[in-house]
């Protein structure tokens, strides 16, 4: 219970993200906006019969009365899934303030009668990206990226890529199984609607670039320790399914990366300068693992010091460097997660950035939240 010191306080810090002053509510519809965009944010006040130049007005017992009754009924029928707002009536030198206690929401996204999902943007509100408004649908697990339907028909559908890896999941082929396709695609979640769910687009797609353009791998090998626009050895888009993006990828690295002789015979080829397996796990965590919401392109970045794999999209939630490292983890995209184990050679979630450090110490993590990106750093072995 906040004391009249504490809400003066408060008042005077103006408006944010978390606070919002009213004079006055002019109708319930009006409200229910700001509640559904600070229950889509991080919650917080309304205060009723404050200006916006933080001035108190204070409101009438009688309007007391009335917003409660609009408030109720906003959040009851006004947004969906309803929400749960605490309302306070408080006296502040002597006038009376209504404050309303809006939530975090558990349910996100939350959308108001019309069907817009609004967010907050410092003390204003607006409609949600298309971006912003998937990441509320992962935040709370109720839909994620990798099942979200594309333009890409069932046409693009390669389907004997598709038949292969079901005799490999199931250990009998497709004709055996007497399932129909469109049926096991929909039950699969690689289909929905007739369309390709993004997880079909990038598994079994004849034809990804054409519907993701950003869904490839910007792979170069600079000659110094910096990037360059214009002077490098070797560059190449790595496209396709994501299995051809990673064996293209990884033809990059080995073409671009020094082998060390570690037997006395010449006819030995030697072992890469950093453990194939290394470079394995850190480039399959970022196809399986990045943003796929971001219009950025995976890159790989070769420099004489060091391989960096760049991923769009910062770590999600609330992980940090030292949970990953620990093995903690959260799924931004299942259904890549759970079938790259068949087609990629994928280890499992949580696994594999702990076997990154311990066969390979010199490497470096970098979330960067602002840039909304994540790097692995692995350092090379021999100086060229």
């Amino acid at each position: 219970m906040r004391t009249e010191s504490e809400i003066l306080h408060e008042i005077s810090l103006g408006e944010d993200s978390s606070r919002q002053f009213k004079v006055k509510l002019n109708n319930q519809a009006h409200i229910a906006l700001e509640m559904c965009a600070m229950s889509n944010s991080l919650g917080g006040i309304i205060y009723i019969g404050v200006n916006d130049d933080c001035t108190i007005e204070g409101i009438s017992q009688e309007e007391v009365r009335k917003y409660n009754s609009w408030i109720s009924d906003a959040a009851s029928q006004l947004i969906r899934p309803a929400i749960y707002p605490q309302t306070r009536t408080v006296e502040v030198e002597g006038k009376l303030l209504m404050l309303i206690e809006v939530s975090e929401g558990t349910s996100k996204p939350y959308q108001d009668h019309k069907g817009a999902f609004w967010v907050k943007t410092g003390s204003d509100k607006r409609v949600a990206s298309s971006q912003e408004l998937m990441r509320l649908f992962q935040q709370n697990a109720q839909l994620t990226l990798d099942e979200m339907s594309t333009s890409a028909d069932l046409s693009y559908l390669e389907i004997s890529k598709f038949k292969a890896f079901f005799e490999k999941l199931k250990g009998i082929t497709f004709e055996e199984s007497g399932l129909e396709l469109v049926q096991v695609l929909q039950n699969m979640n690689l289909s929905k609607n007739e369309s390709l769910t993004l997880a079909g687009l990038l598994l079994f797609s004849k034809d990804v670039e054409t519907f993701k353009p950003f869904c490839l791998v910007r792979a170069i090998n600079f000659p110094s320790n910096e990037i360059s626009d214009d002077l490098y050895i070797d560059k190449r888009d790595c496209t396709g399914t994501l299995d051809a993006q990673f064996k293209q990828g990884m033809l990059f690295l080995k073409n671009n990366l020094a082998f060390i002789q570690k037997e006395p015979s010449f006819n030995s080829i030697g072992a890469l300068e950093i453990d194939e397996k290394v470079l394995e796990e850190a480039f399959v965590n970022a196809l399986l693992h990045r943003d796929y919401s971001k219009n950025a392109v995976i890159r790989l970045f070769i420099f004489k010091d060091r391989v960096e794999i760049i991923s769009p999209g910062s770590l999600p939630n609330h992980l940090t460097i030292e949970n990953i490292k620990n093995g903690n983890s959260v799924m931004r995209n299942p259904l890549l997660a759970s079938y790259g184990t068949k087609i990629l050679p994928y280890s499992g979630i949580g696994s594999g950035i702990p076997r990154i450090i311990k066969n390979h110490p010199e490497t470096e993590l970098v979330n960067d939240k602002e840039g909304e990106q994540f790097t692995i750093i692995l350092k090379r072995l021999v100086r060229l």
